[in-house]
């Protein structure tokens, strides 16, 4: 199976970390791909019409899209844990995953504008108060995630505060939510955490 990937994407950091804890990885290979919302990469757009990564190619030229799909695809492959059947842990992991997935999409969104040379700033100031409430939400509900078993609730909230370190490192999110931060350090000594550093993998 062909992976469309990038060392940097959050996204693509989801899958991985699934890949590694569902001991998928070796049965993937890793095609560095660039997805530039203003240049579409050819490339990519021969197996996904977006042109957007993570986009995963199967052993019979069918192609998975968007990163969730993938996500399950993996774990159904491999019959994980990562996707909880029973109510009511379903609905709680399938919710934290849209919750940080979502703010995931806020954060990519902030970042471009803050990059402009004519930035917005009430969409500026719309970003950081979705990012605050959403921190704040995670921050309530710390308890339930460190009871919880691990889940792709886990996973993304993970690689969602893994891409404010990265792209947001002034953001101080630990002073916000000190629960969050612990769970966050326990989190990130995983191997599927380490080995998918952002920073690391150039």
């Amino acid at each position: 199976m062909k992976l469309h990937w990038s060392p940097k994407s959050p996204f693509v950091r989801k899958v991985m970390i699934c890949a590694h804890e569902l001991d998928f990885l070796p049965r993937l290979t890793l095609v560095r791909s660039v997805a530039a919302m203003l240049k579409p990469n050819p490339d990519i757009m021969r197996d996904n019409p977006l042109s957007k990564i993570p986009t995963l190619v199967l052993d019979d030229g069918t192609a998975l899209f968007d990163s969730i799909v993938i996500c399950e695809y993996l774990n159904d492959l491999a019959g994980g844990p990562l996707f909880p059947r029973e109510d009511p842990r379903k609905w709680q992991a399938l919710r934290w995953h849209a919750l940080a997935d979502g703010l995931l999409d806020v954060l990519i969104l902030w970042r471009n504008e803050r990059e402009k040379e004519a930035r917005l700033q009430p969409l500026l100031d719309a970003f950081a108060l979705k990012t605050t409430a959403s921190l704040a939400q995670l921050e309530k509900e710390s308890a339930s995630l460190v009871a919880a078993p691990m889940s792709i609730g886990h996973v993304t909230i993970a690689c969602m505060l893994g891409y404010i370190d990265f792209r947001f490192e002034g953001l101080g999110w630990r002073m916000k939510a000190p629960r969050l931060a612990e769970w966050h350090r326990e989190f990130a000594a995983r191997p599927s955490y380490m080995a998918t550093e952002p920073a690391l993998a150039e």
